[in-house]
């Protein structure tokens, strides 16, 4: 998994769910598929869920959306 660790924030979360979208999906669909609850992918990409679930999650989201990509792409 990469290493890429964006701060979190309403920027973080806009980036990933326009990156779902840009690739023909959503957050949302992402959730159910993955069992996460949407609330919960919302605050662990604004920051207000923090905590090691949290930060884990996260990542997942970035990586998975293709965020981490396009910021090495752009690197």
């Amino acid at each position: 998994m990469n290493s890429y660790q964006p701060q979190p924030g309403p920027d973080l979360y806009n980036k990933v769910r326009g990156s779902f979208v840009s690739n023909g999906t959503s957050l949302g669909k992402w959730c159910r598929e993955n069992g996460a609850s949407i609330q919960a992918a919302k605050s662990c990409l604004t920051g207000t869920w923090n905590g090691p679930k949290g930060r884990e999650l996260r990542q997942r989201l970035i990586e998975a959306s293709g965020v981490a990509e396009s910021v090495r792409g752009a690197a």
